[in-house]
């Protein structure tokens, strides 16, 4: 889960990416980078750990000039979080090809060992986005005729293919290509999400393309559409854009993660209101309460802010019981799901969220949060209510058991280090210490989602059911994946230094 945005302007794009990045910065909490590129020619990188108001300073923003850039917020999965892994990456060959992507490969190990044995190409980091940049790189110097020194679009959707024929996984990327414009695509089954919008100026009309609509809302773009699955989008400096689908077996399978937590509430994801989807489903967690608990006796609902508030709101009105807030939320702390170590975790949530006892005392409450990954939060926050007076404490999630790894660009941990794992939900309820604890169907999640747009019948939920999208995830290799992502290699891997000086920080 990380943040991409490109622009090709006709006048500087810095500002607009930063804007755009800080909308962004949600998605990713790690590290931030801008890359533009003036007429000159000259490419100008500002990148290194931490969030987007952290890095860019004045004397970064006036040195990245020119009318074309791309910008990325990180979050780590399988990488490190080493400054010389912030994105976006560079090559200066073919032509001069910068990338800024967000998702995971799951044939990266593959795809390096090919890069330096067939393609003679080496990949200084750790980091699938780098290998994917080379690949796209060795893919448009092969669809270069010989001898020749200007690229045609042709070429670079021939190049794309060949990316999508090589590359599996879950990707959307967007890439510079010095000297022509941004190519922007997103994998096969349109897992990561990416759309695309432009916007009127006195000198001509500029392109955006971003994760997530709201960045291009913030910056006065229009949306024209969603990236497809399997589609390549050119944005020449000059020209319109060109859309061509570069895979002949594409189909939606958008993560349904998206809609439960990541994205925004007022963003729009391939057609799909965020806010509406959230919405039906505290309707849908309403009517399982009012169906399996007809005589419960919750006297309020309070929400663990931020992203269950729509929900809850809704099971309220559904129930006719009361809602109120019952944490305020310290605004200076980022979101505990992405912070790298258990024990950070444990210690963010108390400072994270406090208490309103007038809310709690001598009530039975309905605590209910979006969803329940490592179970550490939820635990704590049923024992601040206890605290608070809460006579019974119920817990409701929003979404189904998180019972298996995603494996598609979101860090959910090794299967053993989710609450859900192997256990029933009343031991969930024992483990985080609620009275009673209320879970979402599945099929009631996906209902709630692909209401909003019919022609999508299929998601990926892999982390609730084990049906990875893809189908080339085995038990190997969720087996190595636990090697890399469980919170004991992530301390041994943050306590390594880089092996890469990074050249980028002025």
């Amino acid at each position: 889960m990380c943040g991409v945005l490109g622009i090709v302007g006709k006048s500087p794009v810095s500002t607009s990416l930063y804007d755009g990045l800080t909308v962004l910065q949600h998605r990713g909490q790690d590290a931030a980078g801008i890359l533009t590129c003036g007429e000159d020619g000259v490419v100008n990188l500002r990148k290194d750990n931490g969030l987007v108001k952290d890095v860019f300073f004045t004397r970064h923003m006036k040195r990245l000039k020119g009318n074309v850039g791309i910008a990325h917020c990180r979050y780590p999965t399988a990488g490190s979080s080493s400054p010389a892994e912030a994105q976006p990456f560079y090559v200066n060959s073919p032509f001069g090809i910068a990338l800024a992507h967000n998702g995971n490969l799951t044939n990266a190990a593959d795809l390096r060992k090919n890069i330096f044995r067939d393609d003679l190409r080496h990949v200084n980091t750790s980091s699938d986005s780098e290998i994917l940049l080379n690949v796209l790189a060795h893919e448009i110097f092969s669809a270069l005729d010989e001898e020749q020194y200007q690229l045609t679009s042709e070429q670079i959707f021939r190049a794309v293919t060949g990316v999508f024929k090589r590359c599996h996984g879950g990707y959307a990327v967007v890439a510079y290509i010095l000297g022509y414009g941004l190519v922007a695509f997103r994998d096969k089954h349109g897992i990561r999400p990416l759309i695309y919008g432009s916007r009127n100026t006195d000198r001509g009309i500029e392109y955006m393309v971003a994760s997530e609509s709201v960045a291009l809302d913030s910056q006065g773009f229009d949306v024209i559409a969603d990236v497809k699955p399997g589609e390549a989008i050119l944005l020449p400096i000059d020209g319109e854009p060109v859309g061509r689908l570069c895979v002949d077996d594409a189909r939606y399978a958008p993560c349904i993660f998206e809609q439960v937590y990541l994205a925004r509430p007022d963003s729009m994801i391939d057609g799909i209101s965020v806010y509406r989807t959230r919405m039906r489903m505290g309707e849908k967690m309403a009517n399982k309460i009012a169906r399996e608990w007809p005589d419960h006796d919750i006297d309020v609902i309070i929400p663990i802010p931020d992203t269950s508030r729509t929900s809850a709101l809704e099971m309220s009105q559904k129930l006719g019981l009361r809602y109120r807030e019952g944490f305020i939320k310290n605004r200076y702390i980022g979101r505990t799901f992405i912070m790298p170590g258990q024990e950070q975790r444990k210690k963010s949530v108390r400072q994270k969220l406090n208490a309103i006892e007038l809310e709690f005392k001598g009530k039975n409450v309905l605590l209910v949060d979006d969803s329940i990954v490592r179970g550490t939060t939820s635990r704590q926050i049923v024992q601040m209510a206890r605290e608070a007076g809460a006579r019974k404490v119920y817990f409701a999630s929003a979404a189904p058991p998180v019972r298996y790894p995603n494996v598609y660009g979101i860090d959910m941990p090794a299967a053993n280090e989710l609450i859900a794992n192997n256990r029933t939900v009343e031991q969930i309820e024992e483990l985080i210490g609620a009275d009673r604890l209320i879970y979402q169907d599945l099929n009631d999640l996906v209902a709630s989602a692909s209401e909003g747009n019919p022609q999508i019948t299929e998601f990926d939920t892999s982390c609730f059911s084990k049906r990875y999208i893809t189908g080339d995830v085995s038990d190997e290799y969720l087996s190595s994946l636990e090697a890399l992502r469980n919170d004991d290699a992530k301390k041994r891997k943050g306590s390594k230094p880089s092996k890469l000086r990074d050249v980028s920080r002025f």
